[in-house]
């Protein structure tokens, strides 16, 4: 198989400025579905910097105080202990919006203060469009004497209050704010990619190039003095990079990106960079069997059309979807919103595959549902990516993105042919947990017609029991079919043109705008 056929070219990519390869192969990618799975994983690895070792991190929200364990420590504290033992902590944090809109501007402040204090350097980075954010939530790992144990996460997992939940799906014990209707302790669904291998330096590519960029990290004097006087924005430069880690593995990996296109221009991506878009786009026309999707959103007519244009050229492809069954917050534009935003998508869908298209969410084993944060693609158990963009306009133009998309040189034995190793068992592992199967009895699955009747029929029966009182015995599975949302006719029309405008914005230069290109 040619990868050129599935990853995007450095011309299809269309950003000669950035420092990035097309791709690269020899890596060991592994899935770490669920934030408590990750935050341990990341606990081992700040754990064992030393002196000289790389720590650099991005994040859209950061808590000081979230644990990576039930014991312990918290973020801010196992980054500063590595910091004081010599290793060298470089982070990029998103400065957020107002703590009274439902943002994180204090809680991003604290954490950065926290690393400055041990030694580290934190930057509050607003180098977005107006109203956009940073979204990429990455953590790199170099090792000085032993470049084996070099790693990067990488995927939909902040730093933050609310992701810390495992496969249980109780919740964080330490939850944020969220929509009544998941409770006092939301449950959370998410994942992250561990990347070990040459990629590695390829994550590490991405920091520095916003690392380096030559703009302050905030146009706004008051913001600029109060960064000075706290000496929060000094950039000291960061080491040479050392060489790319060694092969560790058989998965090919591309980074896929999203930066807007600004007046004020990122060097690294003047035009802005849309690979996710495109990457998506390209994989789409090459999907026959079955595209699998776990998002937060699914927003956008824009952007789900190359998902219908699949569904419409290919009469024997299959498309589900899990999505949370309700916005993460109240509020007078937030939750409709992202109501209309997803149920005109869901409508272009459902016209374009009929009865090969399903959606559905998710509840725990009480019943509560369960947020859906995960930004996870499967397509022909080929293609698969991890990553912090979701399926909406925003992801696609307009917030700072990063995906990973993986490809094995490994084929998967089990029928049908074709699948490879890691995009199969990606998203058999997750069928597991959602239909509470064993994960050694999931190979009918493997066959894309009986994984989309197992979803169908185990989110119906669960579907069944709620509408006889839950009486008996709870079916096994955490599927709910995802219902259309009603809305009145007047809050559909004032709240449209703000969705439009506001909730999901465009960060295209105007003439791809025009061109409906991405």
């Amino acid at each position: 198989m040619r990868l050129d056929e599935w990853f995007l070219t450095d011309e299809e990519r269309d950003n000669p400025s950035t420092r990035l390869s097309a791709w690269s192969t020899g890596n060991l990618v592994r899935p770490l579905v669920h934030g408590a799975t990750y935050f341990a994983e990341l606990k081992a690895g700040l754990d064992r910097l030393g002196p000289r070792d790389l720590l650099l991190f991005t994040d859209w929200r950061g808590d000081p105080d979230e644990r990576l364990t039930d014991a312990g420590p918290g973020m801010a504290a196992a980054m500063a202990q590595a910091a004081r033992r010599g290793a060298l902590v470089r982070g990029l944090i998103w400065r957020s919006h107002l703590d009274a809109l439902r943002f994180s501007a204090a809680e991003n402040r604290h954490l950065g203060e926290h690393v400055e204090a041990a030694g580290g350097q934190a930057l509050l980075d607003t180098r977005v469009r107006i109203g956009g954010s940073h979204h990429q939530k990455f953590v790199v790992l170099r090792h000085r004497a032993d470049p084996a144990g070099d790693v990067a996460f990488l995927g939909g997992v902040d730093l933050c209050h609310g992701r810390r939940d495992d496969a249980g799906h109780r919740g964080d014990p330490q939850p944020p704010p969220m929509s009544p209707a998941y409770g006092e302790r939301p449950p959370w669904h998410d994942a992250q990619a561990a990347i070990h291998g040459p990629a590695v330096a390829e994550v590490e590519k991405v920091f520095r190039e916003r690392w380096d960029d030559p703009a302050p990290e905030t146009r706004q004097p008051f913001r600029r003095l109060r960064d000075h006087l706290e000496r929060m924005d000094d950039v000291p430069p960061l080491p040479p990079p050392r060489p790319a880690p060694e092969p560790a593995g058989r998965h090919a990996v591309q980074l896929l990106r999203t930066y807007p296109y600004r007046r004020r221009p990122y060097p690294f991506a003047p035009r802005g960079e849309r690979s996710v878009a495109r990457g998506y786009q390209k994989v789409l026309r090459r999907a026959r069997s079955f595209v699998y999707l776990e998002d937060q959103y699914l927003w956008s007519t824009d952007v789900i059309e190359p998902f219908a244009e699949a569904l419409e050229r290919e009469p024997e492809l299959r498309m589900v979807v899990v999505v949370p069954r309700h916005p993460d917050q109240d509020g007078w534009l937030a939750a409709p919103a992202s109501l209309i935003g997803r149920s005109e998508a869901l409508d272009r869908l459902r016209r374009a595959g009929g009865d090969r298209f399903a959606v559905y969410d998710l509840e725990n084993h009480a019943g509560t549902p369960v947020y859906v944060h995960a930004k996870v693609c499967v397509v022909d158990d080929v293609w698969a990516t991890i990553g912090s963009d979701n399926v909406n306009l925003r992801s696609w133009t307009y917030d700072s993105e990063l995906s990973c998309a993986v490809i094995d040189e490994e084929l998967d034995p089990r029928p049908p042919t074709g699948g490879r190793v890691f995009a199969r068992r990606l998203r058999l592992m997750l069928a597991a947990e959602h239909l509470d199967r064993d994960p050694d009895d999931v190979d009918e699955l493997c066959d894309p017609k009986a994984a989309f009747e197992a979803f169908a029929e185990s989110a119906d029966r669960l579907a069944a029991w709620h509408r006889a009182g839950c009486q008996g015995t709870r079916p096994p599975g955490r599927l709910r079919p995802h219902s259309r949302p009603e809305l009145g006719r007047l809050r559909k029309v004032l709240a449209l043109p703000l969705y439009k405008l506001a909730v999901d914005p465009d960060g295209r230069p105007a003439d791809l705008r025009r061109a409906r290109r991405f």
